[in-house]
């Protein structure tokens, strides 16, 4: 199933230079909780990837900045202002070895690693 098309455009052609990549961790689990903090990802545009994780993290999000000032500014702003998040852990990265690529699916079904 194709779940859309997109046009791949460079961060730097628009002047989101920084990448981070950031690990939350939620106070409560509760179902409401876990629907909020989720809404609140989703309307943050900087945000433009969220996972949903097993393991010490519950998050991890790819967020997209022109500079570390506007990073903080989200920081401060966006994300501590959610107040179910009990742990922010922030990674930025320097550059791109892998860029997204097409899913490996093969045609005769057979998805498994060589």
């Amino acid at each position: 199933m194709i779940s859309g098309y997109r046009a791949v455009v460079s961060p730097k052609a628009v002047d989101l230079e920084i990448t981070a990549f950031v690990r939350l961790r939620l106070a409560s689990h509760e179902g409401s909780t876990v629907d909020a903090v989720e809404e609140r990802l989703r309307a943050i545009p900087w945000i433009v990837e969220a996972h949903l994780l097993a393991g010490d993290w519950d998050y991890l999000v790819r967020v997209v900045t022109p500079s570390f000032e506007e990073y903080e500014r989200l920081l401060r702003e966006h994300l501590r202002a959610i107040p179910a998040l009990s742990s922010i852990d922030t990674t930025f990265a320097f550059g791109v070895t892998k860029p997204l690529t097409p899913l490996p699916v093969h045609r005769d079904g057979a998805n498994r690693v060589p």
